[in-house]
C-alpha cells in the first residue's frame, strides 16, 4: 500500500472567515454516536413492543441493507455531482469537495447536526408514511447504519485496522481517495458496488 494512504498526519483549512461559523464546520466523530443511537434505541423499544421475534429481525436487516443503498446513492449522484454554477461548486466542496482536498482532517469527517438532523427526521417522517407500523425498526436499523457508517469511515482515515474486514475496508476505501474517486462509493460495504460495476479493478490498484 502506498505510504500516503497509511500516514497518521492530521490537516485543516479555514472554510469560513466568521470564526463561529468556522467552529460549527469541525464535528467530533463520536457525534453521530451521541445523538443518533439513543434514538435507535428508542425506536427499537418501540417497535420491539408490537413485533414478534423473526419479523423484527428482517426488519432490522432490511434497515440496515436500506441503509447501505442510501449510503451509496448519496456518496455517488449527491456528493459526487459536479455542478457547473460557481454557487453551485461552492456548496459541493462545502459538502464533500474538501473531504476530498484534505482527506486527514479529522472534524470533517461527519456530517454537522444541523445537517443531520433535519435529514434524520426527513427518512423519519418519510418511513412512517412507507412502511407504517413496521417503520420503528427500520428507522432503528436505518439510523444505527448511519452510525457505523461514520464511525467506519473516520475508522479508514484515522485507525490502523489491521483486523482482516478493517484492513480490508480501509484499504477499499482509500482507493477511492488514492486512485479513483469515481469508483468504489461503499465505505460500510463494497455490496452495492458491485451491484452497479463500480468496483476499482484490481489491475488499477496494482
Amino acid at each position: 500500500m502506498p505510504a500516503k494512504f497509511v500516514s497518521n498526519r492530521d490537516e485543516t483549512v479555514p472554510l469560513f472567515k466568521h470564526a463561529y461559523l468556522e467552529r460549527l464546520s469541525h464535528v467530533h466523530p463520536a457525534t453521530p454516536a451521541v445523538l443518533f443511537l439513543p434514538v435507535a434505541a428508542w425506536f427499537a423499544w418501540v417497535g420491539l413492543r408490537t413485533a414478534s421475534f423473526f419479523p423484527a429481525v428482517g426488519l432490522v436487516a432490511f434497515g440496515l441493507i436500506l441503509w447501505t443503498l442510501t449510503e451509496y446513492v448519496m456518496h455517488r449522484w449527491v456528493f459526487h455531482y459536479h455542478p457547473r454554477s460557481v454557487v453551485g461548486q461552492r456548496v459541493h466542496f462545502l459538502a464533500h469537495g474538501i473531504h476530498h482536498a484534505y482527506p486527514r482532517d479529522s472534524t470533517r469527517l461527519v456530517m454537522p447536526p444541523a445537517v443531520s438532523i433535519p435529514l434524520a427526521a426527513l427518512f423519519g417522517l418519510g418511513f412512517h408514511f412507507v412502511f407504517g407500523g413496521a417503520a420503528p425498526l427500520v428507522f432503528a436499523a436505518f439510523l444505527v447504519g448511519y452510525v457505523a457508517y461514520d464511525t467506519i469511515h473516520y475508522a479508514t482515515h484515522h485507525w490502523p485496522m489491521k483486523g482482516p474486514v478493517g484492513k480490508f475496508l480501509k484499504e477499499y476505501h482509500l482507493r477511492h481517495h488514492y486512485i479513483d474517486e469515481d469508483r468504489a462509493y461503499g465505505v460500510s460495504t463494497p455490496l452495492w458496488d458491485h451491484v452497479f460495476g463500480t468496483v476499482i479493478p484490481p489491475k488499477a490498484t496494482g
